[in-house]
């Protein structure tokens, strides 16, 4: 029996900020010493932002994603300040717009809702005020000192909710993050694969949708 669900925040509720880095990349591309391309640029700053955020020592999202783009930036000859490239970034995190269906399908639960996102605690309070949500709890990487798919973010919400891992879903965009990470901790997953990607293994998911309001259709009027 479902009594209570643990929902990603970004590309899952609210829009993701990928347009927007992908924009910073070819930025970065367009000023860099030699030819490269912004999807160059783009797929390399993702693997750096996946390794300072795995690092030993826990960053902020926000240090996360500058600390990548300097480094990246200087490998490819850009001059510039990373911080400032990613103003953008930021500003999109404190007020994303919300995905098709969100509203639909937040008014027909009928549960407690822990919200777990890797983004920092004060940018997603902003978002989640602008647009009047609220949740039985929040669990953020930088209450936890960690990122998804690490259990302790799981757990953490877990314990939010005063529920055991059989007791809940978690509905989240990203396979490895989301899925993997609900998996790993006992939790069964929805994936919204808002773009129609192939699972990348057999990690058992219960739902699939392309996103929330494909979910709400699945779930029983209030």
């Amino acid at each position: 029996m479902l009594r209570g669900l643990l929902l990603d925040f970004y590309g899952t509720v609210v829009e993701d900020d990928d347009d927007i880095m992908a924009a910073i990349a070819g930025r970065v591309a367009a000023s860099a010493a030699g030819p490269v391309t912004g999807a160059e640029v783009g797929a390399a700053w993702g693997r750096e932002y996946e390794a300072v955020a795995s690092g030993p020592w826990f960053r902020t999202l926000r240090e996360c994603a500058s600390q990548s783009l300097a480094t990246v930036m200087g490998e490819v000859g850009c001059p510039g300040d990373a911080a400032a490239l990613c103003v953008p970034q930021f500003t999109h995190w404190r007020s994303p717009p919300l995905r098709p269906g969100t509203r639909e399908f937040l008014s027909r639960l009928d549960v407690p809702v822990c919200v777990v996102s890797d983004v920092d605690r004060a940018d997603l309070e902003a978002a989640t005020a602008l647009h009047g949500l609220t949740f039985t709890a929040v669990v953020t990487s930088e209450d936890v000192g960690a990122y998804k798919p690490d259990r302790a973010m799981f757990t953490r919400a877990l314990d939010a909710l005063g529920l055991g891992p059989d007791e809940v879903m978690h509905v989240g965009d990203s396979f490895g993050a989301d899925v993997r990470g609900a998996h790993a901790a006992g939790i069964r997953a929805a994936w919204v694969n808002r773009r129609g990607r192939v699972a990348p293994d057999g990690t058992p998911v219960a739902y699939e949708v392309t996103d929330l309001a494909g979910l709400a259709a699945l779930l029983r009027p209030r």
